[in-house]
């Protein structure tokens, strides 16, 4: 039998958390591309990605309810498919209204499995020895820069064929989560239903803890999309290099990312989630202290790598405590904050940057993240012993 506890539950998770990762990498890889093929104005771009987040915020909420009432797993193995289906029609689409379906179906499986997955890691974490949940995001990281590296790769076999490329990876994405999909459906375990009515049968509230766990995912969410969209150009633009070279600023975020939630496990059993997230605010806020007050290309990727090593250790502290405290209904909360914030972010970095220049707006983020230091007060401290009890009880 599969248990919470077992190796192939974990192994599960690790699945579905690449996989998401991979289908995002691939999307993401292909933008450039699909703005040249359709011809979209940056208006068009914007309403497209405007379109394709308010479908996950959606389906984050419904996500959030039906892992609850149904398991987290039945959720997952049904969004798969949507999954499948979204990255084919991407790189499949003749047409702009078709591309908007498949963006609005990517939104919608990415959301929903965000929420579901996060909730069935919540639970095999709570059944381990050990915590685990900076390894799932880590697996995330990792899924993200194959998706978008395959891309790369398949590019020069092509002729740097643009729309071909991206055919290509698409499709072999789409093959690999048939291929997810038959081993998700045998090895993903069955999650608890949580209940949200009290013993009078009257429906619980969500806790006000999610949405002070919502402020924080604020900060990380306007941090992370901050140094997805302007890390490049703020390279590229403060250090007077190329574009080529600009796109070191965020190669130095992405890889740092991966890294240290990779060690953030380690982190957690040995300092707690408070003394982890406190760091990572600080760490991050640093970075973001170094990009406004640089000015030569060491010194400024010095800064994102910074950036990158703290906002990774960020979020998977903050969703662990959610879905631990406030079941997947919470997390539902707590994600969709975190999603929307890094969905707005790029928007009001541009307005921001267009009034006092790309270097003052770097304060920003740098003042959000700081403010961690003393929010992380709600996160609980070494819980080594805690996780240890756990598992001896559900053993």
């Amino acid at each position: 039998m599969n248990t919470l506890s077992s190796p192939r539950a974990a192994a599960a998770v690790v699945l579905l958390f690449g996989y998401n990762g991979l289908v995002i990498g691939a999307y993401a890889a292909s933008i450039p591309t699909l703005q040249a093929r359709f011809q979209l104005a940056p208006w068009q771009m914007s309403i497209f990605f405007v379109v394709m987040g308010l479908a996950g915020i959606a389906s984050m909420q419904l996500s959030g309810r039906l892992a609850d009432r149904l398991g987290a797993r039945r959720v997952c193995i049904a969004i798969l498919p949507i999954l499948v289906v979204a990255i084919l029609g991407i790189g499949l689409a003749p047409t702009l209204p078709l591309l908007f379906v498949a963006g609005i179906l990517l939104g919608l499986g990415n959301g929903g499995i965000d929420v579901a997955m996060n909730a069935i890691g919540v639970q095999v974490e709570q059944n381990r020895p050990k915590p685990i949940m900076s390894f799932f995001h880590g697996m995330w990281s990792v899924g993200n820069f194959v998706g978008a590296g395959l891309l790369v790769l398949i590019a020069p076999l092509l002729a740097r064929n643009g729309e071909a490329t991206v055919l290509v990876t698409t499709s072999i994405v789409a093959a690999l989560g048939l291929v997810a999909l038959a081993v998700a459906w045998r090895i993903t375990p069955e999650t608890a239903v949580i209940s949200h009515h009290d013993e009078s049968g009257v429906k619980t509230k969500i806790p006000a803890f999610a949405y002070l766990l919502g402020m924080m995912a604020i900060a990380f969410g306007l941090g992370e999309g901050t140094a997805n969209d302007w890390s490049g150009l703020h390279v590229t633009q403060v250090a007077g290099v190329d574009p080529t070279t600009g796109a070191l600023g965020f190669t130095c975020v992405a890889f740092f990312m991966v890294v240290i939630r990779l060690l953030g496990d380690f982190l957690v059993v040995r300092f707690g989630r408070r003394a982890v997230t406190r760091f990572g605010g600080a760490c991050s806020a640093l970075g973001y202290v170094v990009a406004a007050v640089g000015t030569n290309l060491p010194v400024l990727l010095v800064g994102w790598s910074l950036v990158g090593l703290g906002i990774g250790m960020i979020a998977p502290q903050v969703y662990a405590v959610a879905g631990h405290t406030a079941g997947g209904r919470g997390l539902a909360v707590v994600v969709t904050f975190g999603y929307a914030t890094f969905l707005i972010a790029p928007a009001l970095m541009g307005g921001l940057i267009s009034l006092v220049g790309i270097q003052n707006t770097m304060w920003v983020p740098a003042v959000l993240l700081s403010g961690l230091l003393f929010v992380a007060r709600i996160m609980p401290g070494r819980e080594t012993e805690t996780f240890a009890k756990d598992a001896a009880t559900t053993a």
